[in-house]
């Protein structure tokens, strides 16, 4: 199973700059121990205050109890506190369909973003439109995911909610794609963007 794991450390104050730099090295180690073992999937910074210290990070466990293992294994758990977020298959999701081609500079290219997605139907729409609708956002979903913009799709708690992970040029870009979703005259989204991560596994492995 995946969760996000939104991870917030609070240094306290008058910690030594070597014991700071002590921790993070061996944060780090860590967190390419646990990708080695397919639990550290990914690894992003959201946007950020001065001073404000947190990161978004995508595991695989087997279940709560394993993930929090996995998490206080970490060295910066000392200072930080991670709220999880579990995540289900979407029909929808990339890495459970047949591979699709795609330009491998649309794969590389351009900025990653997370959108929370909602999406309710007017109380009135036919159930026959809502199902041609579904249909037409699945076939959608397949051509973003073969431009390489639609990287990964899961089911949240919660009736018509979904996580993604987009890649696009810019945030402009990023609008326009969320536009031609054939269901985003009914969605309601909220859109992260995200930076690289120092221990993000693909770059780690770079």
């Amino acid at each position: 199973m995946e969760y996000l794991v939104t991870m917030t450390t609070h240094v306290p104050d008058g910690t030594a700059e070597a014991d700071i730099q002590d921790i993070r090295g061996r944060e780090a180690a860590r967190s390419r121990e646990l990708a080695a073992e397919g639990h550290l999937l990914r690894l992003w910074r959201p946007p950020l205050q001065p001073g404000e210290w947190r990161s978004l990070g995508l595991f695989a466990a087997d279940n709560p109890d394993q993930l929090e293992q996995v998490l206080a294994s970490m060295p910066l758990r000392v200072w930080r506190t991670d709220e999880p977020t579990a995540l289900a298959r979407h029909p929808n999701d990339p890495a459970g369909q047949p591979a699709v081609a795609a330009d491998s500079a649309h794969q590389t290219a351009g900025t990653e973003f997370l959108t929370t997605l909602v999406v309710s139907a007017p109380t009135e729409t036919p159930s026959e439109e809502v199902d041609v609708a579904e249909i037409r956002e699945a076939s959608r979903a397949r051509e973003l995911a073969g431009e390489g913009h639609l990287e990964r799709l899961w089911r949240l708690a919660g009736e018509g909610q979904s996580l993604g992970l987009w890649r696009a040029a810019d945030e402009a870009d990023m609008q326009a794609i969320l536009e031609s979703l054939p269901l985003y005259d009914w969605m309601t989204v909220q859109t992260t963007t995200l930076t690289p991560h120092p221990s993000d596994p693909p770059l780690a492995s770079a």
